[in-house]
């Protein structure tokens, strides 16, 4: 498959960075969320109140498997957890987005749309709970990347150019 698939924490800029790679380099793009979504016909917070974390696991390992089979030369934006779905080194070049926990929930308080940010993401409700969740992805997210991009203090246009750069998807 020739498709880059970003990582990374939630807030970190995924869909910001992909919408912006999209822009140089005419890539399509998806969102494994916007899928799930769709396919449930509700949000994800939704499903995480009334079926739990676990199922959704369960649909993110199922959009994990029709990427590895039906998706190539696409953009693959993830939410926090895709890391841990079956195969994802078979979806793509796995980009993951790093920045300390500090700057993400940092970017996110600062958002205009702060409230709607914070409030769309279910596992960011306590801002403990989330750093210690940080705590324990970061290694994970590193031992799945191929290649790291430390997001801290540059803008979307740098990122999405240093990632079409060491990913070999210039822009045309």
């Amino acid at each position: 498959m020739n498709n880059i698939v970003l990582i990374g924490f939630m807030g970190v800029g995924k869909g910001s960075v992909a919408r912006e790679i999209v822009r140089q380099s005419g890539m399509v793009a998806i969102d494994t969320d916007d899928i799930i979504e769709s396919m449930e016909n509700r949000k994800i917070k939704k499903i995480f109140e009334e079926e739990g974390e676990p199922y959704f696991r369960k649909i993110e390992a199922r959009v994990a498997k029709w990427l590895r089979e039906s998706v190539n030369d696409t953009l693959i934006s993830t939410g926090g957890g895709f890391y841990k779905v079956p195969k994802l080194q078979k979806i793509g070049k796995i980009v993951l987005l790093d920045a300390p926990f500090e700057t993400i929930y940092q970017r996110i308080i600062d958002h205009p749309n702060a409230q709607k940010k914070l409030k769309k993401r279910p596992l960011f409700q306590d801002v403990n709970k989330a750093e210690a969740l940080y705590n324990e992805r970061e290694p994970h997210y590193r031992a799945v990347a191929d290649i790291v991009i430390d997001v801290s203090g540059k803008d979307y246009a740098t990122i999405a150019k240093e990632i079409l750069k060491k990913t070999a998807k210039h822009s045309e």
